[in-house]
């Protein structure tokens, strides 16, 4: 410390001294005034006044710094003044809330509102065989895609143990999924088993536009950005498929949307492809009415029905999803609020247990008796949406159906009301009749709309009632369908016929074994006599296909 600071200090420690004794000096006039008996008591007011203001000392002037020379101003006049600081903590702030309500897009920020599809893009590689947001975003892509891989041990560990013998390839796959950090590990896994893709988004909401990005830099084919129209999402899923020179032999879908465009446009396709791997109720409620009736050309193998996706992506990765969707959207607080779940599947359990833990008051309705039952014993009453819509603050809908929720609902449905899909498709919610001369949409923020009724009821509408889709991490289903593709293009020719398949028993214990060294999981072994006793194969499966978890 220099002797000037030190001077400072002491002079500063003098001055404040001094006004303390001013001070208490004033104090003692006033009390020798309030208490004396002769003629001092008519003192006036102002006179008092007037003392008690002239004895409080006057501020010296503050001096200017003077500098050296020019390089010590200039090095002083990089911190903040106090006002700078202000601005800076309100610009950090304001940053910081931008970054948390575009679900980690570092692509919504962006002010550029051209079209990709407008755009002539190509990556340091020279290829321009993609339509994405912004190439240039793939260095962030990049580190999500890393942080993404720490947490998904079973496929970099699939990925590790295969790579050398290249599984797939020859596979030439075309894919129609979630464009997220976690699917980008599953295509890149898939590129190291020897496979070429071309991949495109299910959702026209949930591309994460700077994965999409670091894939496409990295040579993958991607059609997909946050924020497409319905005319953009069928061009992404034509450009995917029709590329000449190279034709798919296997279908990687989520919600059949894929596998029904090829159906529709390219039915060639299927003379050489080699099967279908599905991951979605509503893409497999397609499949099986396709092989109802005889249309069904090739293996379709079903994901979605495999124990660890209905257990670990639908019940656990769904609790998390819904908190985290009306949080970004809408900032909503849970307490207290009535909540209406349609659908008690995995997914609605998910969303219930993730509810109530928050304070909300859950229901749900059903048409199921025995997931009816589940709720009741899990402590949620069983409703009849038409008589309980007057009251709820929240409406979920969670069931792979079509209009849950149909107009009528809608129309009685109360003020402020905030309405959302965690099914696949948006045709739980009739959401078409909402396009109406009589209401009016107001866009509040990205995925976020006021449906404005004439006598002025606004109805909170989010994603227009697509998957509401943030935090879904498809940690243990990317493995499954990483397994599915390697086992139908490797299977011996009659193994599979045109029909849906389960994955085996043995595949679904596989994959969650992988995952035990990331919670440094450790499972116990039977022994030879145990085993003989419950009859199983020491190595599995330990359950039968029968059995419900």
């Amino acid at each position: 410390m220099t002797d000037a600071v030190v001077d400072g200090k002491l002079e500063a420690v003098k001055q404040a001294t001094k006004y303390v004794k001013e001070t208490e000096n004033v104090a003692e006039k006033y009390s020798a005034m309030t208490v004396s008996k002769n003629s001092d008591m008519n003192m006036n007011v102002g006179e008092l006044q007037s003392a008690a203001f002239t004895a409080v000392p006057t501020l010296k002037p503050i001096k200017k710094i003077q500098f050296a020379n020019a390089e010590d101003k200039q090095e002083f006049q990089k911190y903040p003044t106090k006002a700078g600081r202000r601005s800076l903590s309100r610009s950090i702030s304001q940053s910081s809330t931008d970054s948390y309500s575009s679900a980690a897009s570092y692509s919504d920020s962006s002010d550029d509102e051209t079209s990709p599809r407008d755009k002539a893009q190509a990556n340091s590689k020279g290829s321009s065989d993609f339509c994405v947001k912004n190439v240039k975003q793939a260095e962030f892509g990049r580190r999500e895609i890393e942080i993404a891989e720490q947490d998904m041990s079973a496929l970099i560990s699939l990925r590790k143990r295969a790579q050398a013998e290249k599984p797939l390839a020859g596979a030439k796959i075309v894919g129609c999924t979630h464009i997220t950090a976690q699917t980008a590990v599953l295509i890149e896994t898939l590129v190291a088993l020897g496979a070429q893709c071309r991949w495109t988004a299910c959702n026209i909401y949930s591309t994460q536009n700077e994965v999409a990005a670091a894939l496409a830099e990295t040579g993958v084919p991607v059609f997909a950005w946050k924020g497409e129209s319905e005319d953009d999402f069928w061009w992404c899923i034509d450009r995917c498929v029709n590329k000449e020179g190279w034709q798919a032999n296997m279908i990687l879908d989520d919600g059949g949307d894929l596998t029904h465009w090829i159906y529709k446009k390219y039915p060639s396709v299927f003379k050489k492809a080699q099967g279908i791997v599905e991951e979605s109720v509503t893409g497999v409620h397609r499949l099986y009415q396709l092989s109802k009736a005889g249309k069904l050309c090739v293996p379709a193998m079903n994901v979605n029905d495999s124990v660890t996706k209905q257990k670990f992506d639908n019940l656990y990765c769904c609790r998390e999803s819904i908190l985290d969707g009306l949080k970004r959207t809408t900032d909503v607080m849970f307490g207290g609020k009535q909540v209406v779940v349609c659908g008690y599947g995995e997914v609605g359990k998910g969303c219930c247990s993730a509810l109530k833990a928050m304070g909300a008051i859950v229901c749900i309705t059903e048409i199921d008796p025995i997931c009816a039952l589940q709720g009741c014993m899990d402590g949620f009453r069983v409703v009849k949406l038409n008589e309980v819509i007057r009251q709820m603050d929240i409406v979920i809908t969670c069931t792979g159906n079509k209009n849950v929720v149909t107009r009528e609902q809608l129309d009685r449905i109360k003020n402020g009301c905030i309405v959302c899909n965690m099914g696949h498709s948006n045709t739980e919610i009739d959401v078409a009749s909402l396009r109406s001369p009589e209401l009016t949409w107001e866009r509040v923020r990205s995925q976020v709309d006021h449906v404005i009724w004439p006598d002025g009821k606004r109805v909170i509408l989010l994603a227009e009632t697509r998957l509401l889709l943030f935090c879904y991490s498809v940690v243990v289903c990317v493995s499954l369908q990483a397994l599915a593709l390697i086992e139908l293009f490797n299977a011996p020719e009659g193994r599979y016929k045109q029909d849906v398949y389960l994955l085996p028993k043995k595949m679904d214990e596989y994959v969650a074994s992988l995952h035990m060294p990331n919670f440094d999981a450790h499972l116990t072994e039977l022994s030879d006599e145990q085993a003989k006793y419950m009859g199983l194969n020491k190595n599995g499966p330990f359950k039968p296909n029968y059995y419900r978890y």
